[in-house]
């Protein structure tokens, strides 16, 4: 639920820059010197790389979310070790046979969302951020051609 909440929170903290430039490049604008047409084009720009960089991640996070809870409610979801560290990640020994594991399952099933998603939860635990939401989004395309 905190995670929500953060999401909330950054969501609208990017809303109300995006309000706040806006209002600055029509101020901008109002000017009409080369300089502040300038800045305002900065404004405007920057604002609209922001905020699809924002709806990027929360399609993501929601498409996430909804494979989670599919798989979840089916059983699927990798077991936990009976370790973790303080954290909440897989102990340094357990890291490798985990990863190795659930890697060779989603190579035998390269079609199955499911394998792909499992993999993605397991490299999350290890800490491997970048490969843990390769393996989602990959598993999220996988599951938007197949049911």
């Amino acid at each position: 639920m905190s995670s929500r909440i953060g999401v909330a929170v950054m969501a609208a903290a990017l809303l109300l820059y995006v309000v706040t430039a806006g209002w600055l490049a029509v101020m901008f604008l109002r000017v009409a010197t080369p300089t502040s047409i300038g800045m305002a084009t900065a404004l405007i720009l920057i604002s609209a790389i922001g905020a699809w960089a924002l709806v990027r991640e929360l399609i993501f996070g929601f498409a996430a979310d909804r494979l989670g809870r599919t798989l979840d409610a089916e059983g699927g979801m990798p077991a936990a070790p009976e370790q973790l560290t303080p954290s909440g990640r897989l102990m340094r020994d357990d890291i490798e046979p985990q990863v190795e594991k659930y890697a060779a399952a989603a190579e035998a099933e390269p079609a199955d969302w499911r394998a792909r998603y499992r993999l993605g939860v397991v490299q999350d635990a290890a800490g491997r951020r970048k490969d843990a939401r390769a393996s989602i989004r990959e598993a999220i395309r996988l599951s938007r051609t197949r049911p």
